[in-house]
């Protein structure tokens, strides 16, 4: 499928459907596939095929279907993220979670939790998430860079001192808060989109069409960046404008799912990397597959998290993490041999 973006495409959206169909019928309470597409149908004014029972459809509409979406909509905000960050940064090992964005927007989230303040009612968290990742990810880019490129060292090193910051300022946050508002960050660090409604999809939604609508108009001035940023600037690239422009998008797509999800971690890692080993470098289809492939690995992960050790449920960050990590170990001494040492 090298170079070929429709066919990839066309197989993630197929996988997107089984993948759904699969999480929205599989738990405590089996619904079939012939029920969920009955009752999708019954919905918009189409009776045919067999419907689930009260209890069923209940579960559906109530439970699953706002769960899936909002897990569907999270995935495609971090993999779409991590498309961006590593096309910013000239950088594999570019991530929200690893060089520590998701991890500022959920002390934005906690520090409203714990305030109690609301001013914008359901929209206060998410704004307050977004601002957090904003200057995590500022005084990420201005500490990495050195002599007009971004240095891996220094990318992970000031990523690991970010988070080590954010740690101590939720653990802050935790000590001073109630047993209600801890449990509230306890679930923000571990990840998990179990308690989705339709309201979280509906204040989750703008933000994440807004940057991801806004992310393939710079797929072809990625792919000049990709060059370096003096060839970038001689072919016309405003090449700081577009980066403060995507540096924002990138923190309104993790700040949305952070808001609702929690810190899940690797996912805008492993997705676009693993796209580009398929399909190349080319960012107008790395950003569309990477939307997409994110969208498939956390459904997917949602479904192994409460079902791998039912009834308990792991913690959906927990499960990525474990994936994520022993990828991101490979990725880093990858990226090390290519360079001939630390760059």
């Amino acid at each position: 499928m090298r170079g070929r973006p429709a066919p990839l495409l066309l197989v993630l959206a197929i996988a997107l459907v089984v993948v759904a169909l699969l999480a929205t019928g599989v738990g405590a309470y089996q619904i079939p596939v012939g029920q969920i597409l009955g009752s999708v149908l019954h919905k918009i004014g189409i009776d045919t095929g067999h419907l689930p029972d009260h209890l069923g459809e209940r579960t559906l509409w109530e439970v699953r279907f706002p769960r899936v979406v909002l897990g569907a909509v999270v995935g495609a905000s971090l993999g779409c993220a991590g498309a961006l960050m590593q096309g910013v940064f000239g950088n594999p090992l570019a991530e929200p979670g690893v060089i520590g964005v998701s991890s500022g927007a959920a002390v934005g989230a906690a520090a409203v939790v714990v305030s109690g303040v609301s001013f914008l009612g359901s929209w206060t968290v998410v704004a307050a998430a977004f601002f957090g990742g904003l200057i995590a990810v500022a005084v990420v880019y201005a500490l990495s860079r050195s002599g007009g490129r971004t240095e891996v060292v220094t990318l992970v090193l000031t990523g690991v001192a970010v988070n080590a910051l954010c740690g101590a300022m939720i653990g802050l946050l935790m000590f001073y808060s109630n047993d209600a508002q801890l449990r509230a960050i306890t679930f923000w660090n571990l990840g998990s989109v179990g308690s989705a409604t339709w309201g979280a999809v509906a204040a989750v939604a703008p933000c994440a069409v807004v940057g991801l609508a806004v992310a393939p108009f710079y797929a072809r001035r990625l792919d000049l960046l990709a060059l370096g940023e003096r060839s970038a600037r001689h072919l016309g690239v405003d090449v700081e404008g577009m980066r403060r422009v995507l540096i924002v998008v990138v923190a309104l797509l993790t700040s949305a799912a952070v808001a609702f999800s929690g810190v899940i971690g690797f996912v805008g890692l492993v997705v676009p990397h693993l796209i580009r080993m398929i399909a190349g470098p080319g960012h107008r289809t790395l950003i569309a597959a990477s939307t997409l492939g994110g969208a498939v690995l956390l459904v997917g992960a949602d479904l192994v998290a409460r079902t791998v050790a039912a009834p308990a449920e792991v913690p959906l960050g927990v499960l990525t993490a474990l994936i994520g990590a022993p990828f991101f170990f490979w990725l880093l001494r990858k990226t090390r041999a290519r360079q001939g040492g630390w760059a």
